[in-house]
């Protein structure tokens, strides 16, 4: 009961091929693809402006101040 065969897949694939059909399916696909396009070339035109505004590579000295418990 655990996991389910091929036959269970196939019966899924056919159930909603009948409930969606082919055509309505073949559009979610393409406009899955196109959002999973769009997002992967956000993330590459927002990685160097991340990049350049990190401060990389610099160490800020600063002076800690203790305070006295009265």
């Amino acid at each position: 009961m655990g996991s389910f065969s091929i036959w269970h897949w196939l019966i899924v694939l056919v159930v909603v091929l009948l409930i969606f059909g082919t055509k309505k399916l073949r559009n979610i696909g393409s406009d899955l693809g196109g959002a999973v396009k769009g997002f992967k070339e956000g993330m590459k035109e927002n990685a160097p402006k991340l990049n350049e505004s990190a401060d990389s590579g610099r160490t800020i000295d600063v002076e800690v101040k203790d305070k006295q418990q009265s």
